[in-house]
């Protein structure tokens, strides 16, 4: 692993100061002084040597997309990313396939494993990450061992999930304990997109993260509203990838009355299907364009958008530039970026 020294700190602030430029369309690519810079990403992956070894064995009989790129990534690939970005923390999660190969017993020695790493990562590293740990679902009694780990020892920012587990979506009732927990905790729930079992390999070559990933988004949002969950857990603060997947796409059959212009411009009641869209947070990673963006900007405020770029799949320096032509103010470029997310985890203020 990359030793993080005072000579990388200082080239790592250095290129923080010249990775941004706050413009009349707000913060880009470019130079910039310190205080203009500051990214916080929502959406960055890491991988310890462990969970590497099973996602080879896993894909030597199940194909996993996206192999090289695991195997290429580094915790110095990482931060120069995030330099060039102007990205000032980023907070490491899980991504798909996850841990949960069918074997509850290594689910939890991934989870473990995997938590232990990025809480190391983060104390290496600061006060360049934060870390959601990862929870062995869908086993739900291990998941609330692991929740209990994870804040109470390794002082974790939050959670990170799957959208779906097998045929399970996370308004599944086999989860509530999981969640009830959670709730208690007022904890932050990263859900990052996956594809469920069905539909996998619906399309011969036609990979998976082209569009049931968004789909398998929007299933367990529309589950965790239709299953109760997120009005029985009001104090969970879920942020889900990818904007919403394609939640915008089903205003009419989802949304209903909602979907007017009157209705969008209007306040929604809390219980409500808007209602509870608005007060989850969305993230910008593979979505840095004007199409989402507006559509996601026409449901919710500009304050539940969070920066997101899926390093190491996607970088930050591309989705800042994406962002700048999205059609955002300066002042909204400037909460994606970075004052959004301080709501959230307000450690980063410093």
């Amino acid at each position: 692993m990359h030793r993080f020294t005072r000579r990388d700190m200082l080239s790592g602030l250095l290129a923080l100061g010249a990775g941004a430029i706050l413009t009349e369309k707000g913060l880009v690519p470019g130079r910039a002084t310190a205080a203009e810079a500051g990214r916080l990403d929502f959406h960055h992956h890491y991988v310890s040597p462990e969970w590497m070894a099973a996602l080879v064995k896993q894909n030597a009989t199940s194909p996993i997309s996206g192999m090289a790129t695991f195997k290429g990534w580094s915790v110095a690939a990482a931060i120069e990313a995030m330099d060039a970005g102007g990205v000032a923390a980023s907070i490491l999660s899980t991504t798909t396939p996850g841990i949960w190969f069918g074997d509850d017993a290594q689910a939890r020695m991934l989870a473990r494993n995997m938590n232990d790493f990025g809480a190391e990562l983060v104390r290496e590293h600061k006060p360049r990450y934060g870390l959601f740990a990862v929870l062995p679902l869908p086993n739900a009694e291990a998941s609330l061992a692991e929740i209990a780990y994870g804040f109470d020892t390794l002082h974790a920012d939050g959670i990170s999930v799957l959208s779906s587990y097998g045929d399970k979506w996370l308004g599944d009732p086999s989860f509530a304990p999981v969640w009830a927990e959670l709730d208690r905790r007022k904890a932050i729930v990263f859900s990052h997109a996956t594809a469920p079992d069905c539909c996998k390999h619906l399309q011969p070559h036609i990979d998976a993260t082209t569009i049931e990933f968004n789909t398998d988004t929007a299933r367990t949002i529309v589950s965790i509203i239709e299953s109760g969950t997120a009005e029985r857990y009001p104090n969970i603060r879920f942020i889900f990838s990818h904007a919403g997947g394609t939640i915008p796409a089903l205003a009419g059959r989802y949304f209903r009355a909602q979907a007017t212009s009157a209705a969008l411009h209007a306040p929604a009641a809390p219980d409500s299907r808007l209602g509870h869209l608005r007060r989850f947070y969305y993230d910008t990673a593979g979505s840095a364009n004007p199409i989402q963006m507006q559509s996601l900007k026409m449901i919710v405020p500009a304050s539940q958008i969070l920066f997101g770029t899926d390093f190491p799949w996607g970088l930050p320096a591309d989705i800042a530039t994406g962002l700048a032509d999205s059609g955002f103010t300066a002042a909204e470029l400037r909460g994606v970026g970075r004052d959004n997310g301080l709501q959230l985890v307000p450690k980063f203020r410093a």
